[in-house]
């Protein structure tokens, strides 16, 4: 399989897109293809790629306008369920961000697998905590 470096935003686009809440498990980084749709914000949509040991595997959403690291608030997945008010301090989470060499997109990771939330108009990225 071809390393992602060399993938096209062509090639990106034409992967599969997953159903609005379909789970498709945990992944290990995410690949930020904007699209040409303009949001009820006047902020440009973005489509989302999955990837998964440097194999992209499908598209998430196309209608998003904001990513939210880490879920609304940045308190992680199931934040309320885990604590049950907002904790004081949680453990921090090592985000990175690249930019791919042919494509020219965005990719973002971190050391810990990911996971995602439904296609909405706000999309939300989670890390497994440590």
């Amino acid at each position: 399989m071809k390393d992602i470096n060399l993938w096209t935003r062509k090639e990106f686009r034409s992967l599969p897109l997953r159903k609005w809440d379909e789970d498709i498990g945990e992944f290990d980084s995410l690949i930020i293809l904007p699209t040409r749709r303009i949001h009820d914000s006047n902020f440009r949509c973005m489509d989302f790629v999955a990837v998964r040991k440097n194999i992209p595997f499908c598209r998430l959403s196309g209608c998003s306008d904001v990513i939210h690291i880490d879920g609304i608030g940045g308190l992680g997945k199931n934040w309320f369920t885990k604590f049950g008010k907002v904790p004081e301090s949680i453990s921090p989470i090592e985000w990175s961000i690249d930019c791919l060499k042919i494509s020219g997109l965005l990719r973002i990771f971190t050391y810990n697998k990911l996971t995602v939330g439904e296609a909405l108009s706000s999309f939300e990225i989670y890390s497994e905590r440590p």
